[in-house]
């Protein structure tokens, strides 16, 4: 059965996601959309498909099977509404909002509908994700680090918090959600960050932080720190480093490392989890699987986590996380 999949964000992620479905084979993409139209026309151009300006226009002109977000934080909403609404399975890149209020919004209709939902969160679709959760059963982690050294991505909303929400909520949320998949969920946060240029020119260039660090309590007992930038001129680290009696572990995107004691043992993905994040969404659009792995309400708990540590780096003060969080 190949799917007909509506791509809403003709940019990166767009673009990205476009060209896992065709690796694929078994779906294909009938409507691209996006705001901005020489963007969507190109894409829709490359796709031998129709391209749209907003998507409840898109979803009314062509039938499809499911739909795709893939646009900037700030831009979340109308299509997932419209999405929704015809009760279409919904897949979110993340972060799934700017702030908490349109995010918790589509959270309970997509609990009203009951559509299939996967979210951009690739790195719970790593095996050695899942190997490392494996072992932290018989080890539970007592310390994590987690990090996100990179440069500033080229978007000119990315810079600008009442676009993006900051790295923290665009970047290093992918660390927080491997995070939460590993160690549980988050009970308190503590964040500061820092700006160096204040300057009027600098402010034309942005305004998020230079660099956050943060401390977060799990309702495990587990303690975590947490780095980000992106002053730097390429990616550095991107990972979630593990500590537990005698285990340490070292996640990210490429692999896991496992260490006890003198022994060292690597282990990389067989299949590259961006691959993977889609073909299990597939699977779960045509009643193969049950669900994803990070449906819609497990993007929404890890995107809270997120705007805590923000509000935390942003106000000075430690953020409590509710008990459904």
């Amino acid at each position: 059965m190949t799917l007909r999949i509506a791509v809403v964000g003709a940019g990166l992620m767009g673009r990205r996601h476009a060209e896992a479905l065709h690796h694929l084979g078994d779906a294909r993409v009938v409507s691209v959309t996006d705001a901005y139209a020489p963007a969507a026309e190109k894409l829709a151009a490359e796709l031998d498909a129709p391209s749209f300006a907003d998507a409840d226009t898109a979803l009314d002109a062509v039938e499809v099977d499911a739909v795709y977000v893939c646009v900037p934080p700030f831009a979340h909403g109308p299509a997932e509404l419209a999405a929704l609404t015809r009760g279409k399975p919904l897949f979110v890149e993340k972060p799934v909002g700017l702030g908490l209020e349109v995010a918790e919004r589509i959270a309970a209709l997509v609990e009203d509908t009951g559509v299939v939902t996967g979210t951009g969160y690739h790195w719970r679709s790593l095996e050695t994700t899942d190997r490392a959760k494996e072992l932290l059963s018989e080890a539970p982690p007592l310390l994590a680090n987690g990090y996100w050294l990179d440069k500033r991505p080229p978007a000119p909303w990315w810079a600008r918090t009442d676009r993006s929400g900051g790295q923290v909520v665009e970047q290093l949320t992918h660390v927080l959600d491997a995070a939460r998949y590993l160690l549980g969920e988050a009970v308190e946060v503590y964040a500061a960050g820092v700006r160096r240029a204040h300057d009027a020119a600098a402010q034309e260039h942005g305004d998020i932080d230079d660099a956050t660090a943060a401390t977060v309590r799990f309702a495990s007992g587990a303690v975590t720190t947490l780095a980000a930038t992106s002053v730097l001129a390429a990616k550095h680290r991107a990972a979630l480093h593990t500590v537990s009696r005698g285990l340490v572990l070292e996640l990210s995107e490429d692999g896991l490392t496992v260490f006890k004691g003198p022994s060292r043992t690597d282990h990389t993905p067989a299949e590259s989890p961006r691959i993977t994040v889609n073909r299990e969404f597939l699977e779960a659009v045509r009643g193969e699987r049950e669900s994803t792995r990070a449906p819609y309400r497990e993007a929404l708990r890890t995107h809270r986590l997120a705007c805590a540590i923000a509000e935390s780096a942003r106000t000075g003060h430690p953020v409590r996380l509710g008990q459904d969080a």
